[in-house]
């Protein structure tokens, strides 16, 4: 299998020519040359993400620079303050949960944080939680429901973690009970996945009133690779299995298991981060106004029924 992100290479050439440009620029013709490689740039970024296969979806989902859960906190919200710990075992830095103020309204954020550079990355064990994770959010989320705040969660993490230890402490229990209890909270609950939605350990906190995805988000019971192990034995058959997966936002959308698609500057959120927050923002504002208007006995009921109904096939 090649080199899965090939596909930027033209994209980083001219991005690399551009910068070397800045650093000697103020004469007129390099002014020109600058002008002409960025329509250039725009043009190339233009035609490769038009036509993303899901594998390359999936390397944009899991690009090193794309934002992460904190990075929307501050650019969104404003007052965050965070809540740690799940008052049975431990605090687990892979989920970050507390509260905070986006736009004047009080609201609650939970979201997976994998962490920039290797410390942070050892420190967030790249955004997969262990179950004190899941039962922090919760833990924080009931907070909110007790004062009818609405809960905003970010969904980013390759899965839930795996190890003996997380094992031994009830994963697979800490996440079917957030499944249950997210779909009871008598509060609204928006969801956003904005990068990788990998199996329980994002469905954990996937549970909402209304689901979006970034454009280059994914979401999928299992990732390629782990799919292409278990179906063939071989991981380099992952793009393979990415486009059996159907784990984009847009085959999302058209079987109705999201309910919007957020679309992502040109080139992927990396390349434009207050483009993609301004967008983020609308949606969010929109639905917090939207949601806010029903009672909630009316979210519980629309809550159950709208999960119930993914799946179902037509006449049976």
């Amino acid at each position: 299998m090649n080199d899965p992100r090939d596909f930027e290479r033209p994209i980083l050439e001219i991005e690399e020519q551009i910068e070397n440009l800045k650093l000697f620029g103020g004469e007129a013709k390099r002014e020109k040359e600058l002008a002409a490689l960025q329509k250039k740039l725009a043009k190339l970024r233009r035609e490769v993400f038009a036509k993303l296969t899901p594998w390359q979806v999936v390397q944009v989902a899991r690009h090193p620079r794309r934002p992460h859960f904190l990075d929307y906190v501050e650019a969104l919200f404003d007052s965050f303050t965070e809540l740690r710990g799940d008052r049975r075992f431990a605090d687990d830095p892979a989920v970050v949960a507390g509260f905070a103020r986006f736009r004047g309204r009080p609201v609650c954020l939970v979201g997976h944080q994998k962490g920039r550079d290797t410390k942070q990355k050892l420190l967030r064990n790249f955004g997969m939680p262990k179950p004190e994770g899941y039962r922090k959010a919760l833990r924080v989320m009931r907070l909110a429901e007790k004062f009818r705040v609405p809960v905003l969660t970010f969904i980013d993490t390759p899965g839930a973690y795996p190890g003996m230890d997380a094992e031994e402490r009830g994963q697979a229990e800490a996440i079917a009970y957030n499944l249950q209890e997210m779909a009871r909270l008598r509060t609204s609950v928006v969801v956003t996945v904005t990068g990788e939605g990998g199996s329980g350990g994002a469905l954990a906190l996937g549970v909402g009133d209304r689901v979006n995805m970034l454009e280059h988000s994914i979401y999928s019971v299992i990732s390629p690779e782990g799919c292409a192990a278990i179906l063939w034995k071989d991981a380099a058959r992952a793009e393979e299995a990415a486009a059996a997966l159907k784990l984009t936002a847009k085959d999302l959308l058209r079987l109705a298991l999201v309910d919007r698609v957020i679309e992502e500057p040109l080139g992927g959120a990396h390349a434009d981060p207050p483009a993609l927050f301004a967008s983020v923002a609308m949606v969010l504002e929109e639905q917090l106004s939207e949601l806010a208007a029903v009672d909630p006995g009316s979210l519980f009921d629309a809550r159950y029924a709208k999960f119930r109904a993914m799946g179902a096939v037509a006449g049976a």
